[in-house]
């Protein structure tokens, strides 16, 4: 391992010298990248300092104690290895997790898909309620969330709504999210009081750029439509929807809720571009699904995960068994406990295959 730290802190320091270097900068595409990578290594490498710094602190100390040492001035040498001690395996413990494989989409942003369920009308407006908390979770990263596409029910509800979630490391805090999310509550739509359960689909998916996937303009077809609203209503006369089919798979993606056809149509594009790179990832995937599976589930959107109760007041993720009962903070956003668990479990689960 810390042969490895060594090659990556020597590959740190090069790649500072480049991003300093005058003929690098004039050739932009170049520096950016590696920017990035300088930026992609530098917790490890700072981690790996204090760790070496820890070592040598430790070793002066044990020198000292070679020596003849006043019992006080020898407690207090003797203490300082202890907190030494655990430091370092705090340290080494951390240094594992930061060598693990990374996934090269983490730092990429989000588009998220949003399904009502099972449940009608009361299914539309859970998924209200999940665009609501994912929306509000990301203003409290910072990051910036656009409306790409909706379709409305009557009553305020979601049959889909799909969001693009920009932001540092948007994917590697929401990829877990992907999957069936399940509420037990009394409907506003039902008048005799019952308990209903109805769920909505979450489907999260790094955003592709045109590197990642290429898609041959003689692949698409691409229609223009007047948009709608609720109930089939005409939000305006022009024709600025676009609905693109992309002819190799089939898939079918539309968007209409700008009033510039351009717009729509780079919308579109972007959901497109998301929906094919997932395809891809699901085919290479599929290939190796038992060594893919883990304790915090594969990403399937057809696997349940969460279940909202509103009469116990209570959130329980059912891959790793956490419940908390905060419902109303967490439907304000507050998933940080959520998010940190399945981060955890996840690392665990790689760090066991690595050992």
């Amino acid at each position: 391992m810390l042969e490895k730290l060594q090659q990556l802190e020597e590959r740190y320091e090069e790649l500072g010298r480049l991003i300093s270097d005058p003929e690098i900068i004039s050739r932009q595409s170049e520096w950016q990248k590696n920017t990035r990578a300088h930026a992609a290594l530098e917790e490890v490498v700072s981690t790996y300092r204090q760790y070496v710094d820890v070592i040598k602190r430790s070793d002066e100390n044990r020198k000292l104690l070679d020596d003849k040492l006043d019992p006080d001035f020898r407690e207090l040498v003797e203490q300082d290895l202890g907190e030494l001690k655990e430091e370092q395996e705090r340290l080494e413990k951390q240094l594992k997790v930061l060598l693990l494989p990374k996934d090269p989409h983490d730092e990429k942003n989000v588009i998220m898909e949003i399904r009502g369920g099972t449940g009608g009308e009361e299914a539309a407006l859970f998924a209200a309620d999940l665009l609501k908390m994912y929306s509000r979770y990301a203003e409290r990263q910072g990051w910036k969330v656009e409306l790409l596409s909706a379709n409305y029910t009557d009553i305020g509800g979601f049959k889909e709504v799909i969001i693009m979630i920009e932001g540092k490391g948007a994917y590697s805090r929401l990829k877990f999210e992907s999957g069936v999310h399940r509420v037990q509550r009394i409907p506003v739509t039902e008048s005799g009081g019952r308990i209903h359960t109805s769920a909505a689909t979450v489907a999260v998916l790094p955003e592709a750029e045109e590197v990642d996937i290429d898609i041959s303009p003689n692949d698409i077809r691409i229609d223009i439509f007047c948009s709608s609203g609720p109930g089939g209503q005409s939000v305006n006369t022009t024709q600025s929807a676009v609905r693109i089919t992309h002819l190799p798979t089939g898939m079918v993606v539309s968007c209409q809720d700008e009033k510039s056809q351009h717009k729509n149509k780079d919308k579109a594009m972007k959901v497109l571009r998301a929906r094919l790179l997932e395809k891809a990832q699901e085919e290479q995937a599929g290939e190796l699904a038992s060594v893919r599976k883990t304790m915090v589930g594969s990403g399937d959107r057809s696997e349940r995960i969460r279940t909202y109760n509103f009469p116990q007041g209570r959130v329980t993720d059912h891959r790793i068994g956490l419940t908390v009962y905060q419902l109303e903070n967490v439907l304000q956003g507050d998933l940080d406990e959520f998010i940190s668990a399945l981060i955890t479990s996840d690392q665990a689960e790689k760090l066991k295959r690595v050992e």
